[in-house]
């Protein structure tokens, strides 16, 4: 199940990300021309970007509901991406990084209300983490990033070993529904922030200066998936010599 669960998701993200990367051409393209579109054309393009990410996190929770384990090591995302990972997921406050690069012109009153905004976020993020602790201390289980790393290995692993097949019954039915409950409720929560943040990211910002931080987001996004499938490439490529 766990394997499917992954190869499902996989199939979902290779044509998420081509409809990613087109959408950072036509921010591009916007963000060019910013000068001569109206705020309506470029609301219109930033709406079709927020659709495709709510387009994302609806098909992440419904494979974080059938294995919660698995989007704490997902298979479809490279090693250098795993690294970024935050409760199955980038942190939240990323987003005020990206804005104060990328984001030339802020006014006085939008930096003050991203500072507080980033603030919340901070706190929300502290909170979140310590339900993360708790989920785990309150059950008498496995330590969590063992059950999640054992997890993962066991749904990329290509052959279907006496071994690969002990080590997905383990990590299907060795935690306890109560963490798998927890556990979900955290993710849910995780995600909810990080799309409220991003949000009311754009809410304080123009439409131009939106424009720019989602082709920002778009970019990182690509540069780090591309830079991380090519290293796991060269490594596996040198221990194979």
């Amino acid at each position: 199940m766990a394997d499917a669960n992954a190869a499902m998701f996989i199939a979902f993200l290779e044509e998420w990300m081509i409809r990613q990367r087109n959408y950072h051409q036509e921010l591009l393209a916007a963000q060019e021309n910013r000068h001569r579109l109206r705020d309506s054309d470029k609301r219109e393009v930033i709406n079709r970007v927020l659709c495709h990410y709510e387009e994302y996190f609806e098909e992440k929770s419904k494979i974080a509901q059938r294995d919660i384990f698995l989007v704490f090591s997902p298979p479809w995302f490279s090693s250098l991406e795993k690294s970024f990972l935050w409760i199955a997921g980038f942190k939240p406050g990323k987003a005020f990084h990206l804005v104060n690069q990328a984001v030339r012109d802020l006014t006085n009153e939008q930096r003050r209300r991203l500072s507080q905004l980033s603030m919340e976020t901070r706190m929300k993020e502290r909170d979140l983490n310590d339900e993360l602790a708790k989920a785990h201390e309150s059950l008498a289980s496995p330590p969590l990033v063992d059950t999640v790393r054992t997890h993962g290995r066991a749904c990329l692993s290509r052959t279907r070993s006496t071994e690969a097949r002990e080590l997905e019954r383990e990590a299907d039915e060795g935690p306890p529904s109560e963490l798998r409950a927890a556990m979900e409720s955290v993710v849910a929560s995780a995600d909810e922030l990080r799309t409220n943040t991003a949000l009311n990211v754009l809410q304080i910002l123009r439409a131009d200066q939106a424009v720019t931080f989602l082709t920002a987001v778009a970019e990182l996004q690509l540069k780090i998936r591309s830079l991380g499938f090519e290293k796991d490439a060269q490594t596996a490529a040198a221990q194979n010599h």
